[in-house]
């Protein structure tokens, strides 16, 4: 897979992609990570990428041509599988979202910045739009850094155990279940005797059943919206308990 990203300030994105994870995933050649300067596509001397909004309107517009300018000189040189844009009006990001463009080959992210951008950008050359919340950033940087994370981890062979991104939460339309490891009694803290016994199938089922729980509880909108649950009988017992 390989990342094109569009940013005002390249520096504040590098050092997220250096460490952990996302460095292993580029060090092994399954990811390419690059990034563009979009100061580097100003029609000014000065550098200038933005500029007053039409109507008189507070703020500044990052302008079409240097966009324009950027992303049609990348697409001359391969096929992008989404042009992507952070906005806060953008469609929610989710594990399913996150599952789908990890088999994309090349994204581009174009990082949203002061009022955001002309909207001719978005109209002719944006593909999808993605917002990681409802609240607003100073820029995109780190909603692309977010997407990126969610998005390069997925990636076969990205993880030691891919069988491990299977049982994330949202995976299956859940929270995930509580975890313990060493030691088993910790201050009088015991690990629940189930995950101790060496019962595979039980283990399943508990760990279902936790899931189904830590869902109603925390996270009830996740079952209202979930398609994917065939086994509808254990919610409703979980709601009389």
């Amino acid at each position: 897979m390989r990342l094109d990203i569009l940013t005002l300030f390249p520096n504040m994105m590098t050092m997220f992609f250096e460490e952990s994870i996302l460095k292993r995933a580029q060090k092994k050649g399954l990811v390419e990570v690059v990034f563009h300067d979009l100061h580097d596509y100003s029609l000014t001397k000065y550098g200038s990428v933005d500029d007053y909004p039409y109507g008189g309107a507070a703020g500044m517009v990052m302008a079409v041509e240097p966009l324009a300018n950027c992303i049609e000189g990348l697409q001359k040189e391969r096929h992008y599988d989404e042009v992507i844009y952070t906005a806060p009006d953008g469609e929610m990001l989710s594990q399913p979202m996150a599952n789908q463009l990890s088999l994309a080959e090349n994204l581009m992210i174009l990082c949203g910045h002061y009022k955001g951008v002309d909207e001719r950008v978005r109209e002719h050359f944006i593909t999808k739009e993605i917002s990681i919340g409802d609240y607003v950033l100073t820029g995109g940087e780190l909603a692309t850094a977010v997407i990126c994370d969610t998005v390069i981890r997925l990636v076969p062979g990205v993880l030691g155990d891919e069988q491990s991104a299977l049982g994330d939460s949202f995976q299956d339309g859940l929270v995930a279940p509580p975890e313990y490891t060493r030691p088993p009694e910790f201050r009088g803290w015991k690990v629940p005797d189930v995950l101790l016994s060496g019962n595979h199938a039980k283990i399943e089922q508990w760990r279902m059943e936790q899931a189904l729980q830590r869902t109603q509880e925390r996270r009830p909108d996740l079952l209202k919206a979930s398609n994917d649950l065939k086994d509808l009988k254990d919610i409703k017992d979980l709601k009389k308990r």
